[in-house]
């Protein structure tokens, strides 16, 4: 069985990448398992990572570098027990450190195992953002890296691209960069596979780092259920927007130069919308997913974005969804967990973790 974890920050592209790649090992007759670790109580990208013969399930409370060691553990012996993938891709979350992840498998007793390079994925239009928001955080990404994949880069000028990959090169020489957009899967994209190919090597242990205390992060989800839904997807398109923006501006009042990830989506038996933000500055991405369709009518955010105390955060999200599904017309009720009656701190390392299983034969 060989791992392959592919890291990197907030909104760096790792879903779409992951995508990508698994659906061309899927084709090529490699039985794949994919371990997804989101910040936040509700997942919202099971749906894409979803396709035919695919089994989805969810562990809770803990990051897969921290503090769901034991679940990890589990979730790979059973995996290796009843699927034998040839290929497990993990996908920490944003805040994860690969390296350590790398750590806690390697003495988990597995048998035949091995792993692929370490990945880091960056998104060069926000990379000094990102440096001057977090600098600790995202220097240990980069430097436990041994494939750096400069992402996005259809949408980033070149100076910004190059000007990248030079601070990338004087902060970890050893690794190897490559730039491409996952989104078109180009012909620089085709290289990863190869890189994921050889082994990958083993560095010296470093002293454990609590991902979410060094990333300055806070975290929040919420899922609406909603009634009767008349939209029309381009309806969809615009609501999901709107409240994208609305948010962004609220955060940035906060923090202007934040970085993180806002996803929202909606789904009706129409459609299914999802939209997303990186940073204080970039617009909106909302896109209709295609033959998604659901039965279920909801209304799902998803955000972790830095240097914004959570109470503000979850204020700025329930008053922003729920003022504007009123003015809609739009009847719903929110998915009430015990804790978020709690104190907002005392569940700030809350995540989650979503296995989706591919199987060729199925």
């Amino acid at each position: 069985m060989k791992v392959m974890i592919i890291g990197g920050f907030l909104g760096s592209g790792k879903t779409t990448t992951i995508l990508r790649i698994s659906k061309q090992f899927n084709d090529a007759g490699k039985k794949t398992a994919i371990i997804v670790n989101e910040i936040g109580e509700i997942g919202l990208d099971g749906d894409i990572l979803t396709s035919p013969g695919i089994v989805t399930e969810e562990l809770t409370s803990g990051c897969i570098c921290c503090t769901l060691r034991i679940s990890m553990q589990y979730t790979l012996q059973t995996l290796e027990e009843e699927f034998a993938p040839d290929i497990v891709i993990i996908e920490p979350t944003g805040i994860a450190f690969p390296g350590q992840i790398r750590e806690e498998i390697e003495t988990m007793g597995l048998s035949e195992l091995s792993f692929a390079p370490i990945v880091t994925l960056l998104d060069p239009g926000r990379f000094g953002t990102e440096a001057k928001e977090i600098p600790r955080f995202i220097e240990t990404q980069i430097k436990e890296a041994e494939i750096l994949c400069i992402n996005k880069i259809d949408i980033t000028p070149l100076e910004t691209v190059l000007a990248a990959e030079k601070m990338l090169h004087e902060m970890n020489p050893e690794a190897r960069i490559l730039k491409f957009s996952a989104k078109h899967q180009d012909d620089q994209f085709e290289k990863l596979l190869l890189h994921l190919a050889v082994p990958g090597l083993k560095k010296p242990s470093q002293e454990k780092k609590n991902s979410i205390e060094l990333s300055e992060v806070s975290a929040y989800s919420a899922l609406y259920t909603l009634g009767s839904l008349d939209f029309s997807p381009e309806e969809s398109v615009c609501f999901v927007e709107k409240n994208l923006q609305i948010v962004q501006e609220r955060v940035r009042e906060i923090n202007p130069e934040f970085v993180g990830h806002i996803k929202l989506s909606m789904k009706s038996p129409e459609s299914v919308v999802k939209g997303s933000i990186t940073s204080s500055k970039e617009v909106p991405q909302v896109e209709i997913i295609p033959d998604l369709e659901s039965e279920k009518t909801e209304l799902r955010l998803l955000s972790a974005v830095t240097k914004v105390p959570k109470y503000k955060l979850i204020e700025i999200i329930e008053c922003t969804l729920e003022e504007n599904l009123g003015k809609s017309g739009i009847a719903f009720e929110k998915e009430i967990k015990k804790h978020d009656t709690d104190n907002h701190d005392e569940h700030e390392h809350e995540q989650i973790c979503r296995i989706n299983i591919y199987s060729k034969d199925e």
